[in-house]
């Protein structure tokens, strides 16, 4: 019995009370962990809430309410606190004896099919430091929900056939005279890293438009090329395109994040799932076409009588423009249809990679190299989009052409996960190299442009935070007189699993709507609210267990010795762990229900302090009473095991020391 089970077995028999008393139907029964021990382990106004009702006063609703209750075995008693607030207290060893035996167990899920589409890099140049944001978002997300039972299917869109990567073709063709041949050779090149290469080419044509604005026209040809897939420069594009990819998969995998599909939006054209989704929308009047005025030529989906778009100057949205061609979020809508299983069409599928462990990344495709093995994706109950905040209008549109071809529960299951940019302090852009003005170095934080070439490199930052942890873990165990030293190898892998640790923590212990600005220091500090620290105080209950098989004793508890725990009197501090400890399950599900993943970074923070307080307070492996020590090791493992399921969670390695 869970802390999640136990609070709805709880709920259950609250609502059977005060239906049987007073004849009142409760929907829902709050129950509240106290903030202070001393006030028990569980909280319930109910009484407060059903006074005006039943107009009678909320102490004497209480007392009703706990005369006589049927209590789970766990709880040890009830009693009516302040204005007529219910307190539940547990039976610490009976609690402690039962969460032992299942800590992060995954609780009973309901199987909801999810996806989770998330990163999303134009594949046209070198991943930057904010799009490792949205993939550490997602991954959490994706890790989070499987765990809650779900199944989840990750999908990565790739848009191989949009204006960025017309940019890059220009420069290509126009700029190097580069043909498919040449560029073929250069990204077989071991010596030079495409993705950076086509970084410096992206920006430089950029900044030719601008120079030139006639060169403009050659983004224009190109770009309708690309989408009508014609001839040479069609084919340059896909080979520009899947080469970035590839190396946007090496840096994700650097952070230990894999996908299982990858979705071009050059199939979706193939596919003609715009087309249809076209077809859907004339005929449920969605979409209008405009002969006059300043939208004339155009394709409309008219939104003024939108409640999500009341208010709004200019609501109306052009999915087709009079030129003939698509809008981005004309081609959304019609993805996310699919995703939902609702568009009369799909894609093929095909191997794109194995990754190390084995497991499959699929592409889409619409070429007759098809796999007739390749599992089936899509058809979703629930979607989440992990996209920056700036998409919110285009993300209402997608859910808005959605429930308007008469998907009222698909649109309400279209979630957008946003998420403010992240920029740099100015201490980190200086130690990577950029360049800023005075003015710059006075600011909080630096923002970057991508399309000046102002920015920085996710693998540039990655190295840099592996070299600055190698530095600080070479310090570190120079200090430790006697201590055998590592190899080279172990030294390096170490260092890995802190950077990883350190950046995926700094982008998740935020508020999502929180513009970040990243620094190495704050980052990589082993003491407080970083990845390190969280490493950290996990390896130093690892280490507790380590030392007593060191010692010759037994480093687990038996069968015998849980069970002793059920009747042994269990102090404020251990039990603060224990009791935090089982509220991870909660904390999970409030966490993804809320779409503010800091909400677990900062349980698993306030945990490590408490056990860190514990460890000093109260020694494990020199304590003389069998029976204390039993306690503090149980505690121990209790809270090891509870940083191994929450650093899996967050997508942290732990390492074998620190």
């Amino acid at each position: 019995m869970n802390l999640e089970s136990i609070i709805e077995i709880l709920g259950e028999t609250l609502r059977g009370r005060v239906l049987a008393l007073w004849g009142v139907d409760v929907e829902r029964i709050v129950l509240q962990v106290p903030p202070r021990l001393s006030m028990g382990d569980l909280a319930t106004p109910v009484a407060l809430e059903l006074a005006r009702r039943l107009k009678r006063p909320p102490r004497e609703i209480a007392t009703r309410l706990a005369d006589g209750i049927d209590l789970p075995p766990v709880i040890a008693g009830v009693t009516v606190e302040g204005a007529g607030y219910l307190n539940f207290r547990f039976d610490r060893g009976l609690f402690m004896a039962t969460h032992i035996r299942n800590v992060m167990s995954p609780p009973a899920g309901d199987r909801e099919r999810v996806i989770v589409e998330h990163t999303n890099i134009n594949p046209n140049k070198a991943a930057h430091i904010g799009h490792l944001r949205n993939a550490v978002l997602g991954d959490t997300l994706v890790r989070c929900l499987r765990w809650l039972g779900n199944r989840v299917e990750t999908q990565n869109y790739i848009d191989d056939t949009g204006v960025q990567v017309a940019d890059v073709v220009v420069g290509f063709e126009r700029f190097l005279g580069e043909d498919v041949d040449a560029v073929r050779k250069r990204i077989a090149n071991e010596g030079e890293r495409f993705d950076y290469f086509c970084w410096d080419l992206y920006a430089r044509t950029v900044r030719s438009y601008q120079e030139n604005p006639e060169a403009k026209e050659w983004q224009r040809e190109t770009l309708h090329r690309i989408e009508r897939q014609e001839g040479a420069t069609s084919e340059l594009a896909s080979v520009v395109a899947e080469a970035v990819v590839r190396w946007h998969l090496r840096t994700a995998l650097r952070i230990d994040i894999e996908y299982d599909l990858l979705i071009k939006e050059s199939d979706i054209i193939r596919q003609r799932f715009w087309d249809r989704a076209f077809e859907l929308l004339k005929e449920s009047g969605a979409v209008v076409y405009e002969a006059e005025g300043k939208h004339a030529g155009c394709w409309v989906m008219k939104l003024a009588d939108s409640p999500e778009f009341e208010g709004m100057e200019e609501p109306d949205k052009i999915l087709v423009r009079s030129n003939g061609t698509v809008t981005y979020v004309g081609k959304d809508i019609a993805y996310q249809l699919w995703k939902f299983g609702l568009l009369d069409r799909s894609f093929a599928f095909r191997e794109f990679l194995r990754y190390p462990d084995d497991r499959v990344l699929w592409e889409s495709t619409s070429e007759n190299d098809s796999d007739p093995d390749a599992p089936s994706f899509g058809d979703a109950e629930r979607v989440f989009n992990v996209i920056d905040i700036r998409q919110g209008y285009l993300q209402k549109i997608v859910r808005e052409g959605v429930r308007q071809l008469g998907h009222a529960e698909a649109a309400d299951h279209s979630i957008h996960f946003s998420y403010e940019m992240v920029a740099l302090s100015p201490a980190t852009a200086n130690a990577l190299g950029m360049t800023l003005s005075s003015e710059d170095s006075e600011k909080s934080f630096v923002e970057m442009s991508g399309r000046k070439g102002l920015g920085v490199k996710a693998d540039d930052l990655l190295d840099t935070l592996e070299a600055k942890a190698l530095e600080a873990v070479r310090e570190s165990m120079a200090e430790r007189e006697g201590a055998e030293a590592p190899s080279e190898t172990d030294l390096r892998e170490l260092a890995r699993r802190i950077a990883v640790g350190s950046l995926r923590y700094f982008m998740l212990k935020y508020g999502r709507n929180k513009v970040i600005a990243f620094d190495f220091r704050e980052a990589l500090t082993f003491e407080g609210d970083s990845g390190p620290y969280l490493q950290y105080s996990t390896v130093r209950a690892e280490n507790i267990f380590r030392k007593m098989r060191d010692r010759g004793v037994d480093a687990r508890l038996s069968d015998a010795e849980v069970d002793e725990l059920a009747i042994a009197v269990i102090s404020d501090d251990i039990w603060e762990i224990v009791r935090g400890s089982a509220e991870t399950s909660a904390i999970v599900r409030r966490a993804v229900e809320s779409l503010e993943l800091s909400v677990l970074t900062h349980h698993a923070l306030e945990l490590s302090q408490k056990f860190n307080s514990f460890y000093h307070k109260y020694p494990v492996l020199n304590e003389k009473d069998d029976a204390e020590r039993q306690r503090r090791a149980a505690c121990a493992e209790i809270f090891r095991q509870t940083m191994i399921g929450i650093l899996a969670l967050l997508g942290i390695p732990l390492p074998d020391r620190m």
